[in-house]
Parts: C-alpha cells; sequence; structure tokens
C-alpha cells in the first residue's frame, strides 16, 4: 500500500514523525491506538495489514465494554514506524498537537483480513495492554444528504461478545425498598 497521502502531508524537515516506507508485515500483527490531542482530543486505531498501518480517527475512548460503538473516520495509511511514534507535532503541522500510545499490542484477523477490510467488516481480536478480545469495524453507508459524510469514510468500532472478561458497567446502588405496613381492620 501507498504512503504518497501520508508523506504529502508532512514536512519531515519541521516535524518528528517518522518517514517510513511500506515493507513487508511480520507474521503477529501489530495494532496501536495513539491519544491525540490535536484541535480535538481523539484516538488513533491503528492495524498493521500489507506492510502499512491502516488508521482510523475515533471521538471517543475506545471502551471494552460489548456492544459500544465508536464512530471511527477512515484517515490516510501510516507506516508501520508510526507505530512506536510519540510526542508533539509542531503548530501550524498536520495534526499539531500532543501524540501518546494508549495501547498496544498484537491482533488476529478472523477470516480473511484483506477481502473483509475491502468489504467493510472486518473482525478481529485484540491482545493489547487497555484492550482484548473481539472486535469489529464496520463501513457505514454514506448518507448523501448529510453535508458532514461529504468525503469522510465513516466506520464503527465495536466491541463484540467474546470469552475475554468485560469490564463491569458503573451501577447506581438503589437503597432497598422500604417496608411497608397495612393496617389492620
Amino acid at each position: 500500500m501507498s504512503l504518497t497521502v501520508y508523506r504529502r502531508k508532512r514536512d519531515f524537515a519541521h516535524t518528528p514523525e517518522p518517514r517510513g516506507r511500506a515493507r513487508k508485515s511480520a507474521v503477529r500483527l501489530s495494532f496501536v491506538i495513539q491519544r491525540h490531542a490535536a484541535t480535538r482530543l481523539h484516538y488513533d486505531f491503528r492495524l498493521e495489514l500489507d506492510g502499512v498501518l491502516k488508521s482510523w480517527a475515533v471521538p471517543r475512548e475506545p471502551k471494552p465494554l460489548v456492544g459500544e460503538k465508536r464512530l471511527a473516520v477512515h484517515v490516510e495509511d501510516h507506516p508501520l514506524e508510526y507505530g512506536g511514534f510519540h510526542g508533539v507535532i509542531p503548530e501550524g503541522h498536520y495534526g499539531a498537537g500532543r501524540v501518546e500510545i494508549w495501547d498496544r499490542g498484537w491482533w488476529e484477523p478472523v477470516g480473511d483480513p484483506r477481502a473483509e477490510y475491502r468489504k467493510g467488516s472486518l473482525k478481529f481480536v485484540l491482545h493489547g495492554r487497555r484492550l482484548r478480545g473481539g472486535w469489529a469495524l464496520v463501513r457505514m453507508r454514506p448518507r448523501p444528504d448529510d453535508p458532514r459524510d461529504r468525503g469522510k469514510d465513516n466506520w464503527l468500532l465495536i466491541k463484540e461478545r467474546d470469552k475475554e472478561r468485560e469490564r463491569p458497567r458503573a451501577t447506581r446502588a438503589r437503597p432497598a425498598p422500604a417496608p411497608t405496613r397495612t393496617r389492620a381492620r
């Protein structure tokens, strides 16, 4: 896969981001999630495939709760070296702001990842520090009547039901109901 769009958006004389190159993927495919405090805080979700990091910008923190859905806007491929990048992209440059590694590890595709990616329904298992278990990325149909969708490739990042232990949802403690008295007649 080409890194032409990635390189065209950056001035490597002024940004610490890696120039990188497309190369053969390892046997164990890596993933990384970077917390990116740019114009708006978001999380960059990246999966290694075909020698690059396929990338999505996720506006809200990914949660390991079954059925939890997060918008994931597909962005340009990044070089594999970007998986280790953390630092500050200077003001005035594309993506300006602090980038921190939020989670990393390796991922296993469920099925043929290339065919599933092209179809827009990629299922996988994450093995990270924060996120583990079954996940899916599903491409959304564009809404031609909605100007917010123009030029965007929107997907959903969804936590799937699996054997991995879920983090329990916070529940509010409810007081026991007050005892009722009946009057004798």
